[in-house]
């Protein structure tokens, strides 16, 4: 199982604006500091806000900020978001279906198992679980002028 590319970017721009809680953070702080294009952060922070987990505001002195505490956000909700219009293999998709296995296979009931049970993991996680405490990533995401209050605060 492999986690596209869009849903990696989301938990970064996720724990970006965690990280730097109480402020708005600019795209173009996420993408250079996460090593991601300006065009795919956009792309995500869209589906964010549509998704309820991100507020943006526009304008100069815009930026976007979490909707919700970070102890609400479920990472398991945010990857459902990013990966439920793909499916895990061809025979979860009816209308595109072509496998000629696939009303005799044992497989894709296994597989539904497993991804039931990845998403059950996932729905314990919440965003701050993944922040809080975490220096070493407020070390790396946390805007400067507010790394060291903000991990010290949290540890």
């Amino acid at each position: 199982m492999r986690l596209t590319t869009r849903t990696n970017l989301a938990s970064r721009v996720l724990m970006f604006c965690a990280v730097n809680e109480g402020r708005l953070v600019r795209s173009g702080e996420v993408a250079e500091i996460c090593n991601a294009s300006a065009n795919h952060v956009a792309r995500v922070v869209n589906l964010l806000h549509a998704g309820g987990f991100i507020e943006t505001v526009r304008g100069r002195t815009g930026g976007l900020r979490l909707a919700l505490p970070a102890e609400r956000i479920s990472i398991g909700e945010v990857f459902r978001v990013f990966e439920a219009d793909i499916p895990f293999a061809e025979c979860f998709d009816p209308a595109t279906n072509t496998c000629p296995l696939a009303g005799a296979c044992r497989l894709r009931d296994s597989l539904t198992r497993a991804l039931a049970a990845f998403y059950h993991e996932l729905d314990r996680l919440s965003l701050a679980d993944l922040v809080d405490g975490n220096c070493g990533l407020h070390g790396l995401l946390a805007i400067p002028e507010s790394m060291a209050e903000a991990c010290e605060a949290r540890a």
